[in-house]
């Protein structure tokens, strides 16, 4: 791409700026991925004269998207661009984990709304303890986390995986939460505001390690499963 180009988009981004800028969250993306993505009808990055890719900011936050979609929910390629033909811009978005922060709470309508769920099935997502309200007053309360948690429910539902099987995922789950606890607890429970904090963001390494460990174990049995 020649300077003349380059000055006249200098928001857009090359393909190769736009490897780099993802690499940090997404440690094995290639070019050749970005273009196999672009190939499949999911990415529509501007071209040059010269035949260059040249990606706006929409571009990179929508490869962000495919990306995350396909790491933290295992989604095949034409479940995701269903998703992306279809979202309606502005609406609520999953929001990836933030961490060990406090959520907002919300009503059980505002669950169904941002989940594109019934109540219905909200109801028979929290008979299975999948959805995990605090309840005040007779009244239930539900974290922003519970309507992910109920879109990606939702989203295995398509796939013919009801309710009542996703409380494996619950249980191991709370197997996890609860080694991590015993771990942490004393420290977690001290005095000591230093040593509080102290035992927070061990809580939040460990929990990063054992996320990642269970993604391997989990795509190594995948793989086994691929070859049979």
């Amino acid at each position: 791409m020649s300077a003349t180009e380059a000055s006249r988009d200098v928001r857009l981004l090359t393909i190769g700026a736009v490897c780099q800028r993802v690499r940090e969250e997404f440690p094995d993306i290639s070019i050749s991925k970005i273009r196999y993505l672009e190939d499949q009808g999911l990415l529509s990055p501007k071209r040059t004269q010269g035949g260059y890719r040249l990606f706006s900011e929409d571009d990179v936050d929508r490869l962000v998207t495919i990306l995350r979609l396909q790491r933290d929910e295992f989604l095949p390629l034409r479940v995701i661009r269903q998703q992306l033909s279809t979202r309606v811009p502005g609406h609520a978005r999953r929001r990836r984990p933030d961490g060990l922060g406090s959520e907002e709470e919300i009503s059980l309508d505002d669950v169904c709304e941002r989940a594109g769920i019934s109540s219905d099935l909200a109801r028979e997502l929290e008979s299975f303890g999948l959805l995990d309200p605090r309840r005040e007053g007779g009244e239930r309360r539900y974290g922003e986390s519970d309507a992910d948690i109920a879109l990606v429910c939702a989203r295995l539902q398509q796939f013919g995986i009801a309710p009542r099987h996703l409380r494996t995922f619950r249980t191991s789950a709370d197997r996890e939460a609860n080694l991590l606890e015993q771990l942490l607890a004393p420290a977690l429970r001290a005095r000591s505001p230093e040593r509080r904090r102290s035992a927070v963001e061990d809580l939040q390494s460990l929990a990063a390690l054992a996320q990642e460990l269970s993604q391997l174990l989990f795509w190594r049995n995948l793989r086994r499963v691929a070859r049979t």
